[in-house]
């Protein structure tokens, strides 16, 4: 399994807000997939700044406040997912469920702790 991104991702109801801070700190928006889920259209809002960093918002209104995850864009989806089980990580939507779409698999898995990972494969 390969790790083909690795970044934070913002999870926000006031995206715009967040995205006028980071492009205050010089990261411009590079694209803005929309996804369909459960509870409406997402819209994932690339940023990088020109020393190479990158984060991620995603615009979610139906959560009352921001939350960060650690965002791992991986070639294996389900190498990836079974590694983190192993770990003690359990997926938010329920074992072994993912949301799909036409471009991409993902889950979100929290740890014992709290931790968060966005866990993503890109479907070419």
């Amino acid at each position: 399994m390969k790790i083909t991104t690795f970044d934070p991702i913002i999870v926000s109801p006031k995206a715009e807000d967040l995205i006028a801070v980071f492009e205050a700190l010089g990261f411009v928006k590079s694209h803005a997939p929309v996804t369909a889920t459960s509870i409406g259209d997402v819209t994932s809002i690339r940023m990088k700044h020109e020393n190479g960093y990158h984060v991620d918002i995603a615009d979610v209104k139906a959560i009352p406040e921001d939350r960060v995850y650690i965002r791992i864009n991986v070639d294996n989806f389900d190498e990836a997912y079974d590694i983190l089980l192993k770990h003690g990580y359990k997926n938010k939507m329920g074992e072994n469920k993912s949301l799909e779409s036409k471009s991409s698999k993902a889950a979100t898995m929290i740890s014992p702790s709290g931790s968060v990972i966005a866990l993503v494969q890109h479907i070419k």
